[in-house]
């Protein structure tokens, strides 16, 4: 008998029932004599079927194939579907318990599925996987344990398939958000219509006027010429320069849903970066610290996302509190052009902000900064509660206590003439994109 098929054999509890009634059939015939015979039938009979589970498991060339099917590239954030293909080179049907060797990233130890393949049969088994952090992901091999009719025995089949996957801020909602930028309107939840209040500057041509038209857009010298109403049609300003400040600092480790608002910062503004690109602005990106890490010249091109996606790619938080004033120095600099700042921040308490608004208030001055202060979903809930304990009710005052003072942030940078945006970590993508498109369609930049 090879050693490997001792290795691979895995004795399942029906065994051991049908053991343990042959056994106490046994123990029954000493005081009824007339069971002993029974009894030696009931272990040929065992005996027979547990050589015969074995053989069917291990002879011959049946096996099973296992193979994953995953995306060399898996998105942040999001469900991301991983498929197993299954074929049956066994003779009579099986039931399979699937075990795939998921990457130490997801903390699960008891990933199973069960399913029953007939011979020959391809099957497909599909599972879902959350990534909630970036990096390299390293699968493992994909087990198989493989039961018989009979069922006392369970055979393991190894597939090496070992697979390295990287996960990368996400890009599903790239498309999606690619034609909000085009039709100005909202797809998320909470989306609304931007007015326009002005023309943009730059003249396109001359269109017949159509209901819903500007009527200050008219244009009656054409209208004369060609005896129907003319208007004027006008494109945003473009190659402006636009440009996402991402804080790496300490404040921006805090957990939200399993990931960091670090990860929820890249994620919103890769997809806003991309938008300014389509609308045919120049994109760039700027990460600090305690220090400047990464600093991306806007361009308009092409490679630009990419380098973008490249760049966010790597980044990690620090324990180090930001220096506001090695990043109002820098943006001195290298930004000569006025430009949109988009800064994700988390500014903890209103003491915390003022120490920074001198540095904020020399960013306003030279360029059009807008800041996301995230709100804490948590804080909402306690609010709502009814507390009916003394504790509960110290709870829900410190939480009451802290959202006002996030609300107090963002009326305080209002004054000094910063924009703001107070959004939650799952509403900051589309939050954040109707603030561009105002900021476009109000030609504040």
């Amino acid at each position: 008998m090879k050693k490997g098929y001792l290795k691979n054999l895995f004795i399942g509890m029906r065994w051991y029932l049908s053991a343990a009634a042959c056994a106490f059939l046994f123990f029954l015939s000493f005081f009824l004599p007339i069971l002993w015979y029974p009894a030696l039938l009931l272990l040929s009979v065992f005996a027979m079927l547990t050589v015969v589970d074995y053989v069917m498991l291990f002879a011959g060339m049946q096996a099973l194939q296992a193979a994953r099917i995953v995306k060399e590239r898996i998105h942040l954030g999001h469900e991301n579907g991983i498929e197993i293909r299954l074929k049956s080179s066994f003779k009579f049907p099986v039931s399979v318990g699937l075990v795939d060797e998921l990457p130490v990233q997801f903390q699960q130890r008891d990933f199973k599925r069960t399913v029953y393949i007939l011979p020959g049969q391809d099957l497909v088994i599909q599972y879902y996987v959350r990534p909630l952090s970036r990096g390299v992901y390293q699968f493992g091999d994909i087990l198989s344990f493989a039961r018989g009719p009979i069922g006392f025995f369970e055979r393991r089949l190894r597939q090496e398939h070992s697979q390295v996957v990287k996960v990368y801020p996400s890009t599903l909602f790239l498309r999606r958000f690619q034609l909000l930028a085009l039709s100005d309107n909202s797809v998320q939840q909470g989306g609304r219509k931007m007015q326009k209040l002005g023309h943009s500057m730059e003249f396109e041509q001359i269109k017949e006027y159509v209901r819903g038209d500007d009527m200050r857009s008219i244009n009656w010298k054409a209208t004369a010429r060609r005896g129907s109403l003319m208007a004027n049609h006008y494109i945003d300003t473009r190659s402006q320069q636009v440009y996402a400040l991402i804080d790496k600092g300490r404040t921006m480790q805090m957990p939200f849903d399993g990931m960091t608002l670090l990860d929820y910062a890249i994620n919103a503004a890769l997809i806003f970066l991309n938008i300014a690109l389509w609308k045919q602005d120049r994109a760039g990106l700027l990460t600090f610290s305690a220090k400047m890490h990464d600093v991306l010249p806007a361009e308009r091109n092409g490679k630009q996302i990419g380098k973008i996606q490249e760049t966010l790619y790597g980044q990690t938080t620090d324990l180090l509190d930001s220096d506001y004033q090695a990043l109002a120095t820098t943006v001195y600099r290298k930004l000569p052009q006025r430009s949109l700042l988009l800064l994700f921040a988390n500014f903890e308490t209103l003491i915390a902000m003022e120490r920074q608004l001198p540095y904020l208030k020399k960013l306003a001055a030279r360029h059009l900064l807008c800041i996301v202060i995230f709100r804490n979903t948590l804080l909402s809930k306690i609010h709502e509660q009814q507390p009916d304990s003394m504790e509960g009710i110290y709870i829900k005052t410190i939480a009451d206590r802290f959202d006002y003072e996030r609300k107090q942030i963002v009326k305080e940078l209002r004054r000094q003439g910063i924009l703001a945006v107070l959004t939650s970590p799952q509403e900051l993508t589309p939050a954040i994109v109707n603030k561009y498109l105002e900021i476009k369609s109000r030609q504040m930049i």
